[in-house]
């Protein structure tokens, strides 16, 4: 009697777990259905001045960068892509209008007085703004540089529900501030007061952008996550300097602005260890990007995010950077502010888990204003006619992919400056403020990637089609004109 008792009380302990077992694996298959049919996620994480040769799956020797490599592998990597400039403002603008140079609105690293970068004007229309039509939360968290928190380019004005981080580029030099902005809010960073060097901002930055993650893991968000890592001043935690320090040597030594009006407020800080610095700056990076792949996983949303990873433009040479050093813009020629490959051709990363095949790379020549039309055909709606990009989503899934007829750019600082990029053909016109009509150089990227050899005069035919394809492409502006037409 008492093992028949027993017997039927393992049954019906059996039955009561396996309902809860059937029940949890049908809550399980519900919440990824939920999941695969909601919009997905897209992460953009931008790098500032980040070249195509600092990261070890692309070349660098001094130093690793596990994390972005991994990503590299599990996903796509593009590599020609190109950034919207070759300095930040410009650049970030093609990349949210989804227009070039020569049509986008800001051209150039241009100052209002005590309002930081020239506005982005009203009737822009930006990635932000589309998503959030779309029914997206969208946030950026790091360097903006597109508008004052007082101005119509306010980030919070362009579609981003949230922003977090240095409003003016120039003061984004510094990687201990005086302050940051949370949407209208002055954020004071007490710790940073006077000559204190309490709080590094990149990881204050970074804090709030795994915030933004956690509270919107249930809904579609897009965050844009604009790094000021490695640009500027050569800063980073002693945790990480001492990880270098003493083994990349001969060390570079810079002596900068560590009193006066302009320290802590644009001005770069001096360093006796730039290259420990530097290697220290970009582990930390990459530490970060590790961190927000590992977040999204943590909260069960990567098969439905997209992470995208590039760089505004090549390598600078400001504050002690030494790019040589390090061999930052691998196999081209050119630093940030030159239109040769160096100076724009930029490493990008595509990582959508189920969608995009791992350890795939693409040849296919993108700029970043396709990443606007390639959001609206995530998301299946229209993108603007007035834009310049093309979607690369087709390349993403290993569909067929429409190409560009050809890239161009217009940069009005260092004598002004126009490039074309047609077909495997580069075109780069210089000194334009003197002469609106300078002789264009030539170069053939496929057999000379290294632009040393100028060819121009052996292929009249492509230098009318570059010159012709200058003409056209560039629209004037009042605000941002070419020395030439301000004096007209």
């Amino acid at each position: 009697m008492k093992r028949t008792t027993i017997t039927k009380w393992n049954r019906v302990l059996l039955s009561v777990f396996l309902g809860f077992l059937v029940l949890g694996c049908k809550e399980e298959k519900q919440v990824k259905a939920e999941v695969s049919d909601r919009k997905p996620n897209i992460i953009y994480i931008l790098a500032d001045d980040l070249g195509y040769g600092d990261l070890s799956f692309t070349g660098q020797q001094k130093f690793k960068t596990p994390n972005i490599d991994k990503l590299a592998a599990q996903g796509m990597f593009f590599n020609q892509h190109y950034s919207g400039s070759t300095v930040c403002a410009p650049s970030r603008s093609a990349l949210m209008t989804g227009q070039h140079t020569g049509h986008t609105f800001i051209r150039g690293n241009k100052r209002m007085e005590n309002m930081g970068q020239y506005p982005l004007e009203a009737s822009a229309l930006t990635v932000a703004e589309i998503l959030k039509k779309a029914g997206y939360t969208t946030g950026s968290f790091g360097k903006w540089g597109l508008g004052s928190p007082d101005s119509e380019g306010d980030p919070n004005k362009q579609g981003f529900d949230e922003f977090y981080g240095y409003n003016s580029q120039t003061l984004a030099h510094n990687y201990y501030p005086y302050h940051l902005w949370h949407n209208q809010t002055k954020i004071v960073l007490e710790g940073n007061a006077g000559r204190k060097t309490g709080t590094y901002a990149p990881n204050l930055i970074h804090e709030q952008a795994l915030l933004f993650l956690e509270k919107n893991k249930d809904n579609p968000f897009f965050m844009y996550y604009p790094s000021v890592i490695p640009h500027a001043e050569l800063f980073a935690p002693e945790e990480y300097m001492k990880k270098y320090r003493g083994k990349l040597l001969p060390e570079k030594s810079y002596e900068g602005t560590d009193e006066g009006e302009r320290y802590k407020t644009g001005g770069y800080g001096s360093q006796k260890e730039g290259h420990a610095a530097f290697a220290a700056m970009v582990h930390l990076l990459d530490k970060q990007v590790g961190e927000i792949s590992a977040k999204v996983e943590e909260l069960g949303i990567t098969e439905n995010t997209l992470i995208i990873f590039t760089s505004d433009n090549g390598p600078h040479l400001e504050g002690g950077a030494d790019p040589d050093y390090f061999d930052s813009n691998s196999k081209f020629k050119g630093y940030k502010r030159d239109l040769y490959e160096g100076g724009i051709r930029v490493p990008m990363i595509a990582y959508w888990p189920g969608k995009i095949a791992p350890k795939t790379s693409s040849d296919h020549i993108s700029a970043f204003w396709d990443f606007l039309p390639t959001v609206c055909d995530i998301v299946e709606i229209q993108a603007p006619g007035n834009i310049d990009g093309i979607s690369f989503l087709p390349e993403l899934l290993g569909d067929n992919q429409n190409s560009h007829d050809y890239l161009y750019w217009e940069f009005h600082e260092k004598g002004g400056r126009q490039g074309v990029r047609l077909g495997d053909w580069k075109g780069i016109r210089l000194n334009m403020h003197n002469d609106p009509s300078a002789p264009i150089e030539l170069y053939n990227l496929t057999q000379d990637i290294g632009e040393q050899n100028n060819i121009a005069q052996d292929h009249p035919d492509l230098i009318k089609k570059m010159a012709d394809i200058m003409e056209k492409e560039h629209m004037p502006s009042e605000v941002f004109p070419f020395t030439y037409e301000s004096n007209k």
